[in-house]
C-alpha cells in the first residue's frame, strides 16, 4: 500500500511538473499523458483530481494549467527557495556585458529549470532556453555547471542512474559526459557545443547555496560564431564573476535570517 501510495505521488508530481514546464500554455490531456508516460484515462483521473483542490485549472477548449493552490504554495516555499529578486541584475549584467540571452536556472531534484531570461544585445538569439523549460542534468550548460561543481559521491550516484544517451544521443555518453565534467571543475564555467540544437552554444557558472551546494546556475547562449575560443574566457570571466556576486547575496540573506 505504501509503494502504490509513492506511486501515486511521483505520478501527480511529474503531471505537475509537466505544466510547469508548459511557459503557461495549457496541455491537452493526451500531451500530459505522452510526457509523463501514462495511460490518458490515468492523467485525466490524476489531473481532476489536482482540479478538484485547485492545483490545476481546465481550460475546456485547450487544456490543464497550474491553479491558484499551486501559485500559494509556490509563493510560500519562495520565502526559502527563491532567489530571483537576487539574481535579476547579475543576469542583466551578463546580458548587458556578453551581449548574450542571459539565464538564470535553479536544480530541482535530477533537473535544471529556467527562471529567468534577459536578452543582450546582439541580435542573433539562441531560443533553446526560455522560462520555465526542464533538461536533465548534464544536458544543458546549467545543469552541466550544477552536476560538475557537485560532490563528488553525488555526482557519480547521479552518472550511475542516468542514461542520457536515449535521448540526447551519443555525445551524451558517459565518457564524452565526464570528459566536459572535469573540464568544467578546472575552469569553473562550462562550454556546451551546441550539443541541444545545432549552431546554439551555451556557457554557464554553478551559483552556490548558504550552504555551499550548487543549487543554480547562470548562463549564456547564442549562435556557434560567438563562442570561439579566445571568447569563451571572457564570457566564462563574467558568468564567474556576476555567480560570485549572487552567492555572495544568499550568503548575506542566509546571515541576516540566522540573526532575527
Amino acid at each position: 500500500m505504501a509503494e502504490r501510495g509513492a506511486q501515486v505521488v511521483s505520478r501527480v508530481a511529474a503531471l505537475l511538473r509537466t505544466l510547469s514546464a508548459s511557459a503557461g500554455a495549457p496541455v491537452p490531456t493526451a500531451r500530459a499523458a505522452a510526457l509523463t508516460g501514462l495511460t490518458r484515462p490515468t492523467a485525466h483521473r490524476l489531473l481532476s483530481g489536482l482540479a478538484a483542490e485547485g492545483l490545476v485549472d481546465r481550460d475546456p477548449d485547450h487544456g490543464w494549467l497550474l491553479g491558484p493552490e499551486a501559485y500559494i504554495l509556490g509563493a510560500v516555499a519562495a520565502e526559502r527557495y527563491d532567489i530571483t529578486a537576487l539574481a535579476a541584475e547579475a543576469v542583466r549584467e551578463v546580458a548587458r556585458l556578453t551581449g548574450e540571452s542571459a539565464f538564470l536556472s535553479a536544480r530541482r531534484g535530477d533537473e535544471t529549470v529556467c527562471l529567468l531570461r534577459e536578452e543582450g544585445s546582439f541580435p542573433l538569439r539562441s531560443h533553446v532556453l526560455y522560462e520555465g523549460i526542464r533538461f536533465p542534468l548534464g544536458v544543458a550548460s546549467a545543469g552541466l555547471a550544477i552536476l560538475a561543481m557537485s560532490p563528488a559521491v553525488e555526482r557519480e550516484a547521479y552518472l550511475a542512474r542516468t542514461d542520457l544517451t536515449d535521448t540526447w544521443g551519443a555525445s551524451h555518453g558517459i565518457v564524452p559526459l565526464r570528459e566536459r565534467l572535469e573540464v568544467a571543475r578546472r575552469t569553473g564555467y562550462v562550454v556546451n557545443p551546441g550539443l541541444i540544437v545545432e549552431g546554439s552554444w551555451g556557457m554557464a557558472a554553478a551559483i552556490f547555496d548558504a550552504s555551499g551546494r550548487p543549487s543554480w546556475a547562470l548562463s549564456a547562449t547564442g549562435v556557434e560564431a560567438r563562442f570561439a575560443p579566445p571568447r569563451q574566457a571572457e564570457i566564462g570571466r563574467v558568468l564567474l564573476e556576476q555567480a560570485h556576486a549572487v552567492g555572495r547575496l544568499i550568503a548575506d540573506r542566509g546571515a541576516a535570517r540566522r540573526t532575527r
